[in-house]
């Protein structure tokens, strides 16, 4: 299953406010398919890190190396989504990601920011981290459970937020050009879960 998200085409400036985030709020829901043995669920937006789930282990759309999963969606257009993360260890970290559909799904590589097919947020209680193509960059900005993202696909912008209430701090802005649709993903490690929010109910 593949489905596209593709906002109309908007000439309006770059959203500000939370508000105007909400405008292009899209809804998500995670692949399954892709979940590696060490990501379970409890919905279609919930992960967490359990050390098994009940998807073939030859599955071939599945993540063999790390513990990641993506999402349905290929996204175009503006989009915006928030996701609420737990921790239970203060040596937990995790991963918000975009990344095209094929990336790798075996080896070093197919770690999202690993490669040239995918750009992440590495977020710890330490701090945050953007990544891209096995490069790290430091980035500081407010520690929040809940991380906003934007894409304006034919922009080529991707931007991560730290939300709190209605308050939203910039932490990371990407400005690269994009080839094709982008899917969300996430990295989970020992004791982390994450939660896709529903946004566009609101």
């Amino acid at each position: 299953f593949e489905c596209i998200c593709e906002p109309q085409a908007d000439q309006r400036a770059e959203p500000q406010t939370r508000e105007e985030f909400l405008q292009y709020a899209c809804p998500l829901t995670l692949d399954l398919r892709t979940a590696h043995k060490w990501v379970s669920y409890k919905c279609p937006r919930k992960a967490y890190f359990y050390r098994i789930n009940d998807v073939p282990v030859d599955h071939p759309d599945k993540f063999s190396c790390w513990p990641q999963i993506l999402c349905c969606e290929s996204l175009t257009g503006r989009c915006y989504w928030e996701v609420e993360w737990e921790m239970l260890y203060s040596s937990w970290d995790g991963f918000l990601a975009v990344s095209y559909k094929d990336i790798s799904r075996k080896g070093e590589e197919s770690a999202f920011g690993n490669n040239k097919k995918s750009w992440a947020l590495q977020r710890c209680c330490q701090g945050y981290e953007i990544r891209h193509n096995s490069i790290r960059t430091p980035v500081s900005g407010p520690i929040s459970s809940r991380i906003g993202v934007y894409l304006d696909h034919s922009a080529g912008v991707l931007s991560f937020y730290s939300v709190s209430d209605n308050n939203m701090s910039l932490l990371h802005r990407v400005q690269t050009t994009f080839t094709r649709p982008l899917c969300p993903g996430f990295g989970l490690y020992r004791g982390a879960s994450v939660q896709i929010c529903d946004l566009w109910s609101v």
